[in-house]
């Protein structure tokens, strides 16, 4: 019998932990691979990018098992990875990547060449990612070991900031390389569209990164007072529909230097139905001419449950005239975890970046995975950070 448990996608709104598989140094076709390692998952978190497949907005096939937001210890390895030890507790970034192809030698990890049959791009537990088991789960496998994973400090020191350290698989780096990509510096008046784990973090990015000013919008209340109480500028879009006004009483104008889009495809307008392109064309409006719009939000290639057939295949209606007019910049897709992961590691075990605080970390039990998606779903402020062998709570 397998000794191994992880979440799996069954149906639109519905997952279960089951028994899967145990964890072999083997590729997704089979193949076996010795650059790789097995990890015994310390913590792994639930992703609202997770969400939009299990929501039934994305083509992923029942069965997946999920999860691309992992830490864990090696307990064992193949002979090709030198600088990795057994009892190492290591982070690993949610993107697959191959060290070699074009892409990873400049850092695009996040468009590796090599590690997806099927398009550029790998990652966990994700559909058309290259069929990478997921590690929501207790036990995974990390191929081109040597080259994806970051080997944090010694374990005590480790477990003392694991709450924060779990943050560095993916939503951390990802806000980050959101404020980056859209020109935050010291200063910077800054728009984060969503209050959700990864809008926090980007908001939290911002403000390490010198901005003067970091207003967050959204519509969930909860999410809004949480944001406040972080302290960040909270926009109340329930409250009127013209952001320019809105952004304008905090900061005098109605124009930002920087706007990070965390909302993605899934993005609802003032009417409460599905706008997707409407948090895009809020950006290009209240930031001002020559500034940036960093886009960290997920759109995808094909949504079943889009309100209209463009948008079922990633078509969505841009004001893009408007963009070029002001010569604004836009940065897109995922984020290269490699790029930023050491550097806001060490601003974590230094104390200055309380992510899990920031993001509202609350660890349950792997078994409750199920719940901890549904109240996820509802709107909850809460980042769930899943505990397979109870290490967390220990």
């Amino acid at each position: 019998m397998s000794s191994n448990r992880g979440v799996v996608y069954l149906e639109p709104g519905k997952v279960e932990v089951r028994d899967i598989d145990d964890a072999k140094l083997a590729a997704p076709d089979g193949r076996r691979i010795e650059h790789g390692v097995i990890l015994k998952v310390i913590s792994t978190n639930i992703c609202g990018s997770d969400q939009h497949m299990v929501r039934g907005r994305t083509t992923a096939e029942p069965g997946l098992v999920l999860g691309h937001e992992i830490t864990g210890e090696v307990i064992e390895k193949g002979v090709d990875v030198e600088m990795l030890e057994i009892g190492d507790i290591v982070s690993v970034p949610f993107n697959v990547a191959c060290g070699r192809c074009r892409c990873c030698k400049s850092q695009d990890t996040g468009v590796c060449l090599t590690v997806n049959p099927a398009r550029a791009g790998g990652a966990y537990g994700y559909v058309d990612m290259g069929g990478w088991i997921g590690g929501q789960a207790r036990y995974v496998t990390v191929p081109y070991a040597d080259f994806n994973l970051l080997k944090l400090p010694d374990r005590d020191r480790a477990m003392s900031k694991i709450r924060d350290l779990t943050m560095l698989s993916d939503i951390l780096p990802t806000g980050f390389h959101g404020a980056v990509k859209a020109g935050v510096g010291v200063g910077s008046t800054v728009y984060v569209a969503g209050a959700g784990p990864v809008g926090m973090a980007a908001a939290a990015s911002a403000r390490i990164l010198g901005a003067a000013v970091v207003m967050i919008g959204d519509f969930n209340k909860d999410r809004l007072a949480h944001a406040a109480r972080m302290g960040f500028a909270p926009i109340d879009l329930t409250q009127h529909d013209d952001l320019g006004e809105m952004v304008a009483e905090v900061v005098g104008t109605n124009e930002v230097d920087c706007a990070i889009d965390a909302v993605g495809f899934e993005a609802r307008g003032h009417s409460g139905g599905e706008q997707p392109a409407i948090v895009l064309n809020q950006m290009m409006a209240i930031t001002r001419p020559a500034g940036s719009i960093g886009i960290p939000g997920l759109y995808v290639t094909e949504d079943p449950g889009a309100v209209d057939d463009a948008a079922r295949h990633g078509s969505l209606s841009l004001r893009f005239g408007l963009g070029w007019a002001k010569a604004q910049s836009f940065h897109t897709g995922q984020t290269p975890v490699l790029r930023y992961n050491r550097q806001l590691m060490q601003a974590i075990l230094h104390d200055r970046l309380p992510i899990a605080d920031i993001v509202n970390a609350r660890v349950i039990p792997l078994d409750d995975a199920a719940s901890g998606y549904e109240t996820f779903d509802q709107g909850a402020a809460v980042k769930f950070v899943l505990d397979p062998h109870g290490a967390l709570a220990a």
